[in-house]
């Protein structure tokens, strides 16, 4: 996709060029920070071409798209880097999303599909209250998925620039959605193309979507089978380890020293997530220094010690899991509360 060519030659091509592009003529949508929408908007259409979507679609998906200023001002508001200036205690955000009617939604939820609980474990190793929890964290159980509309919303933000290259091929990959035969009213969701009741991005969708119920569609916008399904694939994908809880709470010793167990790595991803867990050890090393889990966990599994708001406050050992609910989401606030959903989803 970065190939280095002057913005006139790429003016003048698309000024010559024949209806159809070939495979290999593929667009060099990140060199263009001056252009206008509609002239930006030739360059990913020639992209879509050359990866094989038709021109019916194209037509359909792009003939009357505009910029649209709103998208722009959502994303441009997004917060800067964060400061290491501390961070927001936890217990307020877990007491929002961990509330009676998450958990009561979330019940009524794994009542309505009879029978995918075994399936998602037999099919995918991943516990149906753990994919509920993040079907309520992310649409509210379906009750809303966004109104915008996607196809503009991704030119927007492609053109935009600010992550040309990541929404320019997001924007080529819900048109393949759309080569599909889905239609445009159905690709509506977040400013920031997010869709559908798990708000997969469209390569997302491309990539791991499933049909839960059988009908031949993985329809994510309007089958809880469909989503409950893509969302376990999705937590298999990124390496969810079956017969281990995402973490448990535990007692922590009264004269415990913290810094012994403070890790000095710094993760390449989620930096300020990790930044937050202690090193590794083995659920039995815990205990014999002192740490008690107050859930069923295996001697043997891997964790690391997480006090999100300080000494007194409820404490964690986290598992490998929990760093696949973070790869859904970025954040030990969307994690947690997650995992905390869950478990109370299953009781």
């Amino acid at each position: 996709m970065k190939l280095t060519v002057r913005i006139a030659t790429l003016l003048a091509s698309f000024a010559l060029c024949a209806p159809i592009a070939s495979a290999s003529a593929q667009a060099p949508v990140d060199m263009a920070p001056n252009m206008s929408f509609d002239s930006y908007l030739q360059l990913l259409i020639a992209k879509a071409r050359g990866e094989g979507v038709s021109e019916a679609t194209i037509t359909r998906m792009t003939a009357d798209l505009t910029a649209n200023s709103r998208v722009i001002a959502l994303d441009q508001d997004q917060p800067g880097t964060p400061t290491r200036s501390g961070y927001p205690a936890m217990a307020p955000y877990i007491a929002r999303h961990v509330d009676a009617a998450r958990i009561n939604g979330g019940r009524r939820v794994m009542a309505s599909v009879p029978g995918m609980a075994a399936r998602i474990e037999n099919e995918y190793g991943v516990p149906i209250e753990v994919v509920v929890a993040i079907f309520g964290h992310e649409t509210n159980y379906g009750s809303y998925t966004g109104d915008f509309d996607l196809a503009r919303s991704l030119a927007t933000l492609a053109w935009e620039g600010r992550r040309r290259d990541f929404f320019a091929q997001e924007f080529v990959d819900l048109l393949k959605i759309a080569d599909t035969g889905v239609q445009r009213y159905q690709l509506k969701g977040s400013w920031a193309g997010a869709f559908g009741y798990p708000q997969f991005m469209p390569s997302i969708y491309l990539r791991l979507a499933k049909d839960g119920d059988g009908d031949g569609v993985a329809n994510i916008w309007s089958s809880r089978a469909d989503a409950l399904a893509s969302i376990a694939n999705y937590f298999h994908d990124a390496g969810w380890r079956s017969g281990q809880p995402w973490g448990v709470r535990v007692a922590v010793p009264g004269a415990f020293d913290r810094s012994a167990v403070a890790s000095s790595l710094e993760s390449p991803v989620c930096p300020r997530v990790h930044e937050r867990h202690s090193v590794w050890k083995t659920v039995r090393e815990w205990r014999n220094l002192g740490f008690q889990p107050l859930a069923p966990i295996r001697d043997d599994v891997m964790a690391s010690f997480f006090e999100p708001d300080g000494p007194g406050a409820p404490a964690y050992l986290l598992t490998g899991n929990y760093r696949v609910i973070t790869e859904y989401n970025c954040s030990n606030y969307y994690a947690l509360s997650v995992g905390l959903l869950a478990d109370e989803i299953a009781h």
